[in-house]
């Protein structure tokens, strides 16, 4: 096991601790979200549909991110195209 700082550490690859289980928290939510939004688009305007992508984007990385990249979100979902967002139950790390 690697010690990366209190409450996350590596283990075969994978992160551990009270950190790596508040990420993948994060993770599952913004996927669930993602869910929601993709059931619900076709009554959502487009400014809904933004703010939702937006926030469920946020939620998993913790940052403000660019227009273009919820943007991108937004015309594949208006498409039709069904986002997958798997979440796993160990955290990888590189």
């Amino acid at each position: 096991m690697t010690f990366i700082e209190p409450g996350l550490s590596v283990r075969d690859g994978f992160a551990e601790g009270p950190l790596a289980d508040a990420a993948l928290s994060r993770a599952a939510r913004a996927a669930q979200l993602l869910d929601d939004l993709q059931e619900q688009a076709p009554t959502l305007t487009d400014g809904q549909l933004r703010d939702g992508v937006h926030r469920a984007l946020r939620r998993f990385t913790q940052e403000q991110l660019p227009v273009r990249r919820a943007d991108s979100f937004i015309a594949l979902i208006r498409r039709g195209v069904r986002i997958e967002w798997p979440i796993s139950d160990r955290l990888p790390c590189a």
